[in-house]
């Protein structure tokens, strides 16, 4: 096989696994690029003010992702995080002045390490992971029923990683949290825990095989699905495609996670029927990522591959 053209860190500064498959990497990007280059063009010449408001034309464009240079004021916009900023009668620098739990700040402390450990700007550089518990402690201090949960270092970690901004980071975290995903990271989980019976319900209606299946293996939802839900697929899936999951996300809301959901299940039905026991579904599980129509996340974000 020919020389990959890609290095062995993404554009996120993230590591690519040994087995990391770079020729359909290769084949995927070798028309994504030019997708990319149309796209920008587009959204530039439509919102050439940067006027994100919310509508038909702007929900489309969304489907098809934001530009990497857009996203930040993008989310900002259409997600509520900059009202939500405006409304505020404290400023981020002025609620990050209140941190005084030393408890919850050890607690964030212990988890930065293992935040992207992968991650060249997490592992050599000490900016990132300054600002990441910045933003932590901060969002922890001022919301006492949500506090610090693992999970959210995932989430601000990204947002962080293509904002590269602490203030914008911090109203985006606390936009999904309080708001698109409500419950979610109380100690109850009540949020997530009511979303996974939905995901139950709807590979039982539209999978009723593979559903079957994995209930007779035995494993129990939770365990196969947490992480998607808990991390917004951060960690789970290539950034990439997390990212345009993201760009849904914070216009639609969470009815995106559930089309995600359903569609990795659609995805890998045969290698799921194909499992024997818990140990082998499992593994499935984990290698969604690898999968040629995961990578591409410009066509698995097409509405025809999901639910509506």
């Amino acid at each position: 096989m020919a020389k990959s053209n890609y290095s062995k860190i993404d554009e996120y500064g993230f590591e690519r696994p040994d087995d990391f498959d770079y020729k359909t990497y290769d084949e995927f990007m070798s028309h994504y690029m030019r997708t990319l280059t149309r796209r920008a063009l587009r959204w530039n010449s439509v919102y050439k003010n940067r006027n994100f408001k919310k509508n038909n034309t702007m929900k489309r464009f969304i489907r098809k992702g934001i530009p990497a240079n857009l996203r930040k004021t993008c989310w900002m916009a259409v997600s509520g995080a900059e009202q939500c900023r405006k409304n505020s009668a404290l400023s981020y620098q002025q609620l990050r002045g209140k941190i005084e739990n030393s408890q919850i700040s050890e607690t964030i402390k212990i988890d930065l390490p293992r935040t992207f450990p992968d991650n060249i700007f997490f592992l050599n550089e000490k900016q990132l992971p300054n600002m990441l518990y910045n933003v932590l402690a901060t969002f922890a201090h001022q919301n006492s029923e949500v506090g610090y949960c693992q999970g959210l270092n995932y989430i601000a970690g990204l947002i962080l990683l293509v904002t590269k901004d602490e203030t914008a980071t911090f109203w985006l975290l606390k936009t999904l949290v309080e708001h698109l995903l409500p419950k979610y990271y109380v100690v109850t989980m009540s949020g997530l825990l009511t979303d996974l019976d939905v995901v139950n319900d709807l590979v039982q209606k539209h999978e009723p095989t593979v559903h079957r299946h994995i209930n007779n293996i035995g494993m129990p939802w939770a365990m196969g699905t947490t992480k998607w839900f808990i991390c917004i697929f951060a960690d789970v899936l290539p950034t990439e495609t997390v990212l345009r999951i993201w760009d849904c996300l914070f216009y639609e809301g969470s009815k995106i996670l559930f089309r995600v959901a359903l569609a990795l299940i659609k995805l890998h039905k045969l290698e799921i029927l194909e499992t024997t026991d818990l140990s082998e579904l499992m593994t499935v599980f984990k290698n969604m990522k690898n999968h040629p129509r995961v990578i591409d996340c410009h066509g698995f974000m097409h509405p025809n591959n999901q639910i509506r």
